[in-house]
């Protein structure tokens, strides 16, 4: 049995993938707060609303705002706070950790980006002339939506988990202009360190190598110019996208990995109850 205070996780999900599940692991004491940010899961309300996303200005003033909302508690009662993304989750999160307002990144612990969007593979990638041709027309019709469907199979190496996701109604595979405009430029300005992470907080990066909707080398390029003193990249050979949905005893690993760097960074100690030991007759 462990004895620990709470550590609360703010999680932000990926493209297309909404909040459904709590991920709060016993053994760790780890509290996961996660939300549906706007365009996504149960935050859309009529067909219109889907992928309304907004500019990143929006994306990030929400992520304040989130983290503000929770930060208060997690003070009174002395909890250590981080941040985790997954996929575009993952590069809000470290766009964020660059550019949310100071006051707020002071009261971060660390930071955990799974899968992060800097750039897709590239058998993902849209053709240079279609990438063109949608900022111009961004900038024309930003609500206009569009249909962008992930292949299943390469999220994850279950099946189930896959055919799930696909029969999900809520992953409705729809963006607007303006969205994923901003989403392919949030991954292309940290890529291009256009936008460089300076804060000295702890950062984690996990990658799969299979992974077939992200770019592993893109992550682990990235994660050699950060500046940071203390990061730790963690590549998962043949893994695909989503590490926490892995089949078998994967998700297990990846989740005490997760949650073991967190601990260590949360300063508090596991201890181990021992039993009294019994006499034999």
């Amino acid at each position: 049995m462990l004895y620990t205070a709470p550590k609360d996780v703010i999680s932000f999900r990926g493209y297309t993938f909404p909040v459904k599940e709590g991920n709060a692991n016993m053994e760790y004491d780890c509290r996961s707060h996660a939300f549906d940010q706007r365009g996504w899961g149960r935050s859309v309300q009529t067909p219109s609303q889907r992928g309304l996303t907004g500019p990143t200005a929006t994306v990030l003033n929400d992520i304040s705002s989130i983290i503000d909302s929770l930060l208060a508690t997690a003070a009174s009662m002395s909890v250590p706070v981080f941040l985790m993304g997954h996929s575009m989750g993952g590069a809000e999160v470290l766009q964020w950790a660059a550019r949310g307002p100071s006051d707020i990144r002071s009261q971060i612990r660390g930071y955990v980006a799974e899968s992060p969007y800097l750039t897709l593979h590239t058998s993902a990638q849209p053709r240079r002339m279609i990438a063109i041709a949608g900022r111009l027309a961004a900038k024309v019709l930003p609500k206009r939506q569009m249909v962008q469907k992930l292949q299943p199979r390469w999220l994850c190496r279950d099946p189930a988990v896959c055919k799930k996701w696909e029969d999900d109604e809520l992953c409705h595979d729809t963006g607007t202009l303006e969205g994923l405009v901003g989403m392919m430029d949030r991954g292309a300005e940290l890529n291009c360190d256009r936008i460089v992470v300076e804060d000295e907080k702890s950062f984690w990066i996990g990658h799969g190598s299979g992974d077939r909707v992200t770019s592993f080398e893109s992550s682990k390029q990235w994660f050699g110019r950060l500046k940071a003193k203390d990061k730790e990249f963690k590549e998962y050979p043949g893994w695909f996208h989503k590490l926490h949905a892995e089949p078998g005893e994967d998700k297990i690993t990846f989740a005490n990995d997760v949650a073991g760097w967190i601990l260590a960074r949360a300063n508090i100690q596991r201890t181990q109850a021992l039993s009294e030991p019994q006499s034999k007759l």
